[in-house]
């Protein structure tokens, strides 16, 4: 089918707002109207993701759909500022976009709405509105609950990533409106948003606790708001896989989900491998609830997952082994707890622990931990734990006679002291081969301040004993016959988690694990997918090479730990790529390094040094950006200072140093 392409349409809001978008449509659509599928996220359609949005919309256009992609209010040449993310008010734009969209002459007046990340959350967020044409979605990479599952906070413990993210923020929003769309106007406008810069990572260092903050814009609060069909993805070895299982369980609209082994990306370009035809998986999700057509669509199995096999643990996976599974419905009956205790003789069936064990881990244990969030390239995967095991107290099982198959949440229950008011835990399951390498299968973490829940800190009471009951990750793995289950304790995870504020030593006087076993069924075997589809992708050029570098560290005279990665041409060290139809070229240095002593959680700190640059012949952007988290015992320290260049000139240069309370974190 012929295609036609809008480069820039506007959105007239209701407050005078424009939203900048852009369109892909059947030739015919004027006359012969289409759905509409929209994403909307704040990335620049124009130039930020029209390497990955071209190809996507370009074949929904193929197939019958107007495919408009719209960048947010304060984003792109989108007109106003954009001051946080979930914000109602992004909530109330796309509620009166999609209005709007529905009414064009080339919409039949249904509107699916999709999105990855961002475009994810949002896409549950506005579902969750209900506006009138918004039939279905497809909710890719994102979340239910924005405390327990996003970049910011995890069990209660700050992520590392909060300020990394927040970092590059600073960059993007930093970005010009391009004078080609919106004229002379442009340089006014990107000032005023220069002006009104937030410093990102603080905006979220505000929130220590599960407070109102977070519970805007977390559809678990009220999961019957929603009331459209929900086709839910997910990846193994993405950080927002947790949300998949709680859909299928709280919504009671149509909904399936599909888990693969994939990264932070669309799963027909997914890695690791193996990637599948999701666009015609979209379509077919559209055509039924989009179209009306009676294809089966919602006959197919409530779950659809690939339960991932033993695999050489290495940084750097272009593939995962294992095999497609289903369930027909979440929860499950074909899955039951197995329970394995922390005993003297260590992780077994029956037994107990006689004498207690403590552990106080280095404080650069977690440095095999791999990237919190993976985005399918080299080098960001989980290293062999025995790196870290040699800092935790460690409980292994005895070799399995036969696989051993998991999909869902293990769970941990431990009966501990602490000696310190404050403390964090982390659990490692892993799958240990003959040889003694340990491939990590789920972890999860705990702000121990947070042990009775996340709306407030309790410090700890030195000698008192309590309980947790901590969740990992949820899985999908076959342990091989002959290797064994390991439980791996630690008192420290960096670089994926700041330090609580005391090195603080556990004592683990019981605990017991329950596995979500899986029996295989019979159908299994029919689980199947076309390979990956896509349209034309956007005529670019390579300018330059990329590269990144990844290194792990331990000066053992100071008795410091480095952590650094370094990308060079993109975020992850893609290259410089011009888009030849608009003549614009982007570039992205940035680097992270982290350091911290064994045994000082003070001394911790983490600088992130980037430099972005956009442009043409004529007309060249640079950002400049540097940013520092520190912290003493009641505070964290974030200093950050920008500086926007146009043609080589400094434009606007600002600064921040501010000061968060920890309040248990």
């Amino acid at each position: 089918m012929s295609v036609s392409v809008t480069e820039n349409l506007w959105i007239p809001l209701a407050d005078g707002t424009r939203l900048a978008a852009r369109l892909w449509l059947p030739a015919d659509a004027e006359t012969v109207p289409v759905p509409a599928v929209l994403e909307y996220i704040p990335y620049r359609k124009r130039d930020g993701t029209r390497d990955r949005d071209e190809p996507m919309h370009h074949w929904f256009a193929e197939n019958g759909y107007a495919a408009i992609r719209v960048d947010m209010r304060g984003s792109g040449e989108s007109d106003g500022l954009l001051a946080d993310e979930y914000l109602k008010q992004e909530q109330d734009d796309a509620v009166e976009a999609i209005a709007w969209i529905a009414a064009q002459p080339w919409c039949t007046g249904a509107v699916g709405m999709m999105g990855k990340s961002w475009g994810g959350f949002n896409s549950l967020q506005v579902a969750a509105r209900r506006p009138p044409a918004l039939k279905a979605i497809v909710t890719v990479c994102s979340t239910d609950d924005r405390y327990a599952d996003d970049i910011h906070y995890m069990g209660g413990c700050l992520l590392n990533d909060n300020h990394w993210w927040g970092a590059i923020m600073l960059a993007y929003q930093a970005r010009p409106l391009d004078p080609e769309i919106v004229g002379p106007t442009w340089r006014e406008d990107w000032l005023r948003r220069l002006d009104a810069m937030p410093l990102w990572p603080g905006l979220w260092m505000e929130h220590p606790l599960r407070d109102d903050y977070w519970r805007h814009g977390s559809v678990c609060e009220d999961f019957s708001a929603i009331e459209c069909p929900v086709l839910a993805i997910g990846g193994w070895a993405d950080s927002y896989t947790n949300a998949v299982p709680r859909l299928l369980e709280g919504l009671s609209v149509p909904r399936q989900a599909i888990v693969g082994p994939w990264a932070h990306i669309y799963p027909q370009d997914a890695t690791p491998a193996p990637a599948i035809g999701f666009l015609q998986e979209a379509k077919q999700w559209w055509d039924r609830w989009l179209k009306g057509e009676a294809n089966g669509a919602e006959a197919k199995p409530m779950l659809r997952a690939y339960v991932e096999d033993w695999m050489k643990p290495e940084t750097s996976r272009p593939a995962s082994d294992g095999r497609w599974v289903a369930e027909p419905v979440w929860p499950s009956p074909s899955i039951a707890p197995q329970v394995l205790h922390l005993a003297d003789q260590g992780l077994a069936a029956t037994g107990a622990l006689t004498a207690a064990r403590a552990i106080r881990s280095p404080l650069w244990t977690g440095i095999a931990a791999g990237e919190w969030m993976g985005t399918g390239v080299e080098g960001e995967m989980p290293a062999d734990q025995r790196l870290d095991d040699g800092g935790s107290l460690v409980f292994d099982g005895v070799p399995l006679s036969e696989p051993l198959e998991i999909l869902g949440f293990p769970i941990i229950e431990l009966d501990l002291t602490a000696d310190k008011p404050t403390g964090q835990i982390a659990v490692r399951l892993e799958e240990v081969a003959p040889d003694g390498a340990a491939l990590r299968v789920a972890y999860g973490v705990l702000n121990l301040t947070h042990r009775n829940g996340h709306e407030r800190a309790e410090p700890l009471r030195p000698g008192e004993r309590f309980m947790v009951r901590l969740p990992l990750k949820v899985a999908g793995h076959r342990f091989a016959a002959g290797h064994r289950l390991r439980i791996a304790i630690s008192t420290a995870y960096w670089p994926l988690l700041w330090p609580a504020a005391d090195a603080t030593t556990l004592t683990v006087h019981a605990g017991r694990l329950a596995l979500p076993v899986r029996t295989p069924r019979p159908e299994d075997a029919s689980v199947a997918f076309e390979p990956p589809a896509r349209g034309p992708r956007a005529p670019s050029t390579r300018i330059t090479d990329g590269s990144m570098v990844r290194s792990a560290s331990i000066d053992l005279i100071a008795n410091r730990a480095t952590y650094i990665t370094d990308g060079r041409g993109g975020l992850f060290g893609e290259g410089v790529v011009r888009f030849d139809e608009i003549g614009t070229s982007n570039a992205h240095d940035l680097r992270r390094e982290l350091t911290i002593s064994g045994d000082d959680p003070l001394s911790a700190r983490y600088r992130i040094d980037q430099a972005y640059e956009i442009g043409r012949d004529g007309w060249r952007i640079r950002i400049e950006t540097v940013s520092e988290l520190t912290a003493d015992a009641t505070a964290f320290r974030l200093t950050a200072h920008l500086r926007a260049f146009e043609n080589g000139a400094l434009v606007r240069e600002r600064s921040w140093d501010e000061r968060y309370a920890r309040d248990g974190v």
